[in-house]
Formats: C-alpha cells, sequence, structure tokens
C-alpha cells in the first residue's frame, strides 16, 4: 500500500522529537514554521531525504537544491496537513481564521515587550494544562478593557475559629479602608484588577511566591511553555504592574523564585520599577540540596523592591549569641574628646539599665571620673582607666536610634558601654534550619491539614523574616499574596500580630481549589490553635463562562457534553466565529472524536473574556446575581 503524501511527510517530521507533542503525540505546526524560518539544517537534511518531498519543497538550480521556504510553511499551515478527525471537525464548525487554527493563533511569535500582551493565565489544578491566547492592543484592547474590569464576588462566609458566619457587612478604618482579613478565590490577575478598586495605594506589603517555571516534571507553570520565558515573563508582567498600584509610597514588594527565572526577573523589575531599589536576597531552604548534572542546589532567592531613599525595611532580630561586643568608647588614633566634640556626653545609668544621655558639656567642663555617682542614678563618660578623657565612638542622635545595641559591663570601679558590633542590618545571604522547606514547610502544613497533599510550602519562618523585615514597625499594615498557595503568609502574619500585638490584615487570593481545602482550613486551624479572636472573609470571583468549562472538566460521557453544549448556547458566550448550525448538523462526527477531545473543542469554544461575571452587569438578569450578593458587592466596592 502507497503511503500518501500527507502522511509520509508528518511520519518524516515525527522522527524530529522537537516537533512532537508530548502529550497528544501530534506535530506542533509552529515548532516546525519556526525552524523552517531559521533554515534548521536538521530539518533541511530531513526533507531531502525523501525524492518526492525534495522535489515538492526544492527547486534546482544548476545542480544546487534550493528551499522554497514559503511554499514549505503554507503547505504546513494549510488547513488540510494534519487534518485529522479533531481538527477538521474544528475546521467544520469555524473554528479556524483564514485556514489557521485557534492552537495556531496562540502560538504567534510575540514581540513582547512591543505589544501590550496579557495572558489571562487560569488554572484550578495544580496538574492541568491550560492554552492560553495573548491579547494584545492591536487586536483586541476592547477585550482587554473587558477582561480587566472589577468583577462580582460572590460566596461570602466569615471563617473563625469556631466555624462559619454570615457576612452582613465590611469592617473599616476611620479612612474607610476594608480592615478584613480577606482569602479571594479567582484568577490573580483579575482579583487584582477588582482589588485595585478598594485597596489602591493602601497595601505595605506584597509577598509572593508564584510559579518557578522550572524545566522539569515540577513545572507549575504549565499554561503554554511554547514560550517558556516569555510566558512567564508576560504573567508577571501583568500583575506586577497593578499591583504596583496597590502599593503605598513606602511600600515593600518580595517576590520568592529560584534559579530558573531569577535574572530574567530581574531585569522585568528594573523595567517595571525604575524608581525602586531591589535587592536579591539568597535563602537556604533546602540544606540537603536539590541534585542536579554538577551542582546540588540548597537555595532559592527573595528580591526585595524598596523605594528609593526610604528606610522601610527595619533591623532584624538579634539572638546574643549572634553579635560581638566592643567598647562603645573609642580608642586609638582619633580617639579623644577634641577629635569630636559632639561625641563627648553621659550615659544615664538606674537600676542597670541605661534610662537616657545627658547634654555635651563646654569645653572647660571636665568629669571627676569615668562613673559619677548623683543620687540614685549613675553618669557614664567615655574615660579611660588612665584618666584619658576620649569620646564615644558615636553622636548622641545617634546613640539613641540603636539604644536596644548596648549594653552595661561593671569594670570594678564602675560601669563600661559595649555595644554588639550587628547593628542589625539585613544581609543577603540567610542561613537557617528554620529555614528548612521540609521541616518547617510541608511536614508543617500536614500536621494543621492532614490530607494535604499541597506540593512544595515554604518555612513558616522564611516567610515570617520577610514579612517581618518589612512591616515590623508597622502594626497595622495590609500585606497581600496573589499567589496564596498554601496559606503560609496569612499563618506567618498571624504570628507577627499575636507576638506584638499587632493589627495587621492579610489578603490573599488563589484560583486553584485547594484555597479552600488547604489554603482557607490552615488558617482556620491556627487561629483556632491559638485561641484568637480573628476572622477572615471569604469569597470568590463569580463565575460565568468559567461554570461551563467546570461543568465541561466533570462530564463522564458524551451525552453529558452534548447536554452542557446546549447550556452553552442558551446561557453563556461563545467565540464569535463558531457556527452552531454546523455544530448541531454535524454531531455524529463530533460523537467519534475521544472524550477528552470532545472537551478540548467546548472549552475552546467558549469566549475566554467572559469567564468571570464583570461588576458593570451585576444587575443583567441572565448572570442570577442574588439580592444578597448585589448589596455585599455595593458595600465592598463603596
Amino acid at each position: 500500500m502507497t503511503v500518501n503524501f500527507n502522511q509520509k511527510l508528518t511520519d518524516l517530521l515525527k522522527k524530529d522529537l522537537r516537533f512532537v507533542d508530548d502529550d497528544s503525540e501530534e506535530l506542533i505546526r509552529s515548532e516546525i514554521v519556526n525552524e523552517a524560518l531559521k533554515i534548521d539544517k536538521k530539518l533541511i537534511e530531513a526533507l531531502l531525504s525523501e525524492k518526492d518531498i525534495k522535489e515538492k519543497f526544492f527547486t534546482e538550480i544548476k545542480g544546487h537544491w534550493v528551499f522554497e521556504i514559503n511554499k514549505f510553511i503554507d503547505f504546513i499551515q494549510d488547513k488540510n496537513f494534519l487534518s485529522d478527525s479533531y481538527t477538521k471537525f474544528k475546521n467544520k464548525i469555524g473554528l479556524n481564521i483564514d485556514g489557521k487554527f485557534l492552537n495556531e493563533r496562540k502560538e504567534v511569535s510575540l514581540v513582547w515587550p512591543f505589544k501590550d500582551c496579557v495572558l489571562e493565565g487560569g488554572m484550578t489544578k495544580e496538574d492541568q494544562k491550560r492554552n492560553e491566547i495573548f491579547f494584545n492592543e492591536i487586536l483586541a484592547q476592547d477585550e482587554i478593557d473587558r477582561l480587566l474590569d472589577p468583577k462580582v464576588l460572590t460566596n461570602f462566609k466569615r471563617v473563625t475559629a469556631k466555624g462559619e458566619e454570615k457576612v452582613t457587612d465590611f469592617k473599616r478604618d476611620k479612612n474607610g479602608t476594608i480592615r478584613e482579613n480577606l482569602i479571594i478565590k479567582g484568577n490573580n490577575l483579575l482579583a487584582l484588577h477588582s482589588l485595585k478598586k478598594e485597596f489602591q495605594e493602601r497595601v505595605k506589603l506584597i509577598y509572593i511566591d508564584p510559579p518557578y517555571n522550572p524545566d522539569n516534571k515540577n513545572n507549575t507553570f504549565a499554561y503554554n511553555n511554547n514560550f517558556n520565558h516569555s510566558t512567564w515573563l508576560t504573567f508577571m508582567k501583568n500583575r506586577l504592574q497593578v499591583a504596583k498600584t496597590l502599593l503605598t509610597f513606602d511600600g515593600v514588594l518580595e517576590i520568592a523564585i529560584d534559579k530558573n527565572e531569577q535574572p530574567y526577573l530581574g531585569v522585568l523589575l528594573d523595567e517595571i520599577f525604575p524608581e525602586h531599589e531591589k535587592h536579591c536576597v539568597t535563602i537556604v531552604h533546602n540544606p540537603r540540596g536539590v541534585q542536579g548534572t554538577n551542582f546540588s542546589y540548597t537555595h532559592e532567592f527573595t528580591y526585595f523592591v524598596i523605594p528609593k531613599g526610604l528606610k522601610t525595611i527595619g533591623n532584624r532580630k538579634i539572638e546574643e549569641e549572634d553579635v560581638s561586643w566592643r567598647n562603645l568608647r573609642d580608642n586609638g588614633g582619633e580617639s579623644l574628646r577634641n577629635d569630636a566634640r559632639n561625641c563627648f556626653y553621659p550615659m544615664i545609668i538606674q537600676n542597670d539599665e541605661i534610662i537616657g544621655f545627658g547634654d555635651v558639656p563646654d569645653n572647660d567642663f571636665h568629669p571627676s571620673s569615668g562613673t559619677e555617682k548623683k543620687g540614685d542614678k549613675y553618669y557614664v563618660w567615655p574615660i579611660d582607666k588612665e584618666g584619658i578623657e576620649r569620646k564615644w565612638r558615636y553622636a548622641r542622635q545617634s546613640v539613641e536610634k540603636i539604644k536596644n545595641l548596648l549594653r552595661l559591663k561593671s569594670n570594678g570601679n564602675g560601669f563600661e558601654i559595649e555595644i554588639g558590633k550587628d547593628f542589625g542590618m539585613y544581609r543577603t545571604v540567610w542561613i537557617d534550619k528554620r529555614y528548612d522547606s521540609n521541616e518547617n514547610g510541608t511536614k508543617l502544613v500536614k500536621s494543621l491539614v492532614p490530607n494535604c497533599k499541597f506540593s512544595f510550602p515554604k518555612s513558616l519562618y522564611n516567610v515570617y523574616d520577610c514579612i517581618y523585615a518589612a512591616v515590623a514597625e508597622d502594626k497595622n499594615a495590609i500585606v497581600l499574596d496573589y499567589h496564596a498557595g498554601s496559606g503560609t503568609t496569612a499563618h506567618a502574619l498571624i504570628d507577627l500580630n499575636k507576638e506584638d500585638d499587632g493589627n495587621r490584615n492579610f489578603i490573599l487570593v488563589e484560583q486553584m481549589d485547594y484555597i479552600e481545602s488547604v489554603t482557607s482550613k490552615r488558617v482556620q486551624k491556627v487561629i483556632e490553635n491559638y485561641k484568637l479572636k480573628d476572622s477572615f472573609v471569604f469569597c470568590e470571583l463569580m463565575k460565568h463562562n468559567e461554570e461551563a468549562v467546570d461543568k465541561i472538566e466533570s462530564a463522564k460521557t458524551t451525552e453529558n457534553l452534548l447536554k452542557i453544549w446546549k447550556e452553552m448556547v442558551e446561557h453563556y458566550f461563545l467565540n464569535y466565529d463558531v457556527d452552531i448550525k454546523r455544530f448541531n448538523d454535524n454531531q455524529d462526527e463530533f460523537k467519534k472524536l475521544p472524550l477528552e477531545k470532545q472537551k478540548k473543542l467546548l472549552v475552546e469554544m467558549l469566549n475566554k473574556n467572559q469567564l468571570y461575571v464583570n461588576l458593570s452587569e451585576i444587575d443583567d438578569a441572565q448572570f442570577k446575581v442574588s439580592k444578597e450578593d448585589k448589596e455585599l458587592n455595593k458595600k465592598f466596592y463603596k
């Protein structure tokens, strides 16, 4: 039996694994076209190896075979090439434009950052891959505007240590800002644009632990890896741009990341935050190491993005054993009183504590000794045992700020003042056994949520120390984490509030289904264990087309899918190029497709701009927003 030309070309191209999709084992048109445009040597050699293929795509000129690249690309992109039953059906019902299928539209080469691309990036399951369409200002600015409109919120409930309560209103401060802990289920890009309406310039810290995008099976960034780095950067850029508008003037951004995207993220941060300092901290989180080819990785990174000119990172906690002490009294060259007049003043001691600092005396005043007793107080001067008047290492105004780093030491005749050599400034490498993500991440989460199967939670103390650095001195800070994961950020913030009686609030956003089974349960358990009166409000973006996606994913039979198709036509928004009549006329062909292909087809037919209900359409009867939800949205968005 003679193999037809299309099949022969297909079999030839499939020998090159670069062109074969790992999941479907089908050829990837865009990869073939991309390599053809590069005049890839391996591809050219393969095409020349078969006589009839060579004669079709090459022209002989004086003994040389010239590749007719446009002819080859047109053939590859023709709707009749690779037209299995699935693609034929897509073509029949209108799911193509100019002979090119939707999966090719999403694989066009992005000229980023010259176009304002938007990656909606929807996922509900950690192992789920979903092909995304890139919207850009040239093709669909009106679609972008609609996509990023604030969304209707629904399924409100207040969660306490004792259980769930009905939400009737939201607590606000004197400035009218919502002061509730919030956990929001839904796409984080859309949630951020919804939060902007209420929390613009009110968030003191944004801490996120986004998908790391590693080049291995552990990659949870499974949106569209045909553009590995550029897709990830577009995904991050869209969210960081709106997140920036939520930060206060002295707000801090912290992003955990590993080696795969760390250098690319640094460049992106330079672009989005040109007026900020960027510091990259190395954190040893896995002392056992992750085995690589040549190196075993024990660390990851956290970027600290801080407004220039502002001291917004406080001093770190200092353990006694970490501090080396030295005499606050200067010695050596230029250590005399006359070398720095404002560094000669008394420390006032009472009950073995430094209670204050005296004034700098005039030049004619000379203390009788290094330690003078006046009533129940002692005045300690920088005079050495030989009676030489020296100076303190720092002026009074400087020492007042670091009083907590001073300690007294009795020398028999009075007191010496010592200062810790470590001033509490953060270093750029953090090493502490508390940062072990297995011991204080995975095991900790499982102890709180026994059936949890969450992958790679952060160490609680890793996140705690990052948060502490930015908001330890602001007991009323609002902290946002829009990659909430297992809820470590909320747990750490609750710990900090408990420690210093703070009133900080968290806002968590997560689209994955585990936000209800893991994230919320963990936070509730922490509140319960600590016997706190704290609570959080849980709500979610109100689904529309996303609801149809959920139904399609859970369908078990073709009959179920056809019932859903009827609902899609009646109640949901389809892509404008879908021919409903042709679908109905050709249902027999649809039934012949494998169930997974049927599901994929129906999802592709849904308009991705209508996944959630826009706030502007809350009164539209077709969305069936309850009276109660309308009232709560009115109170939330004011």
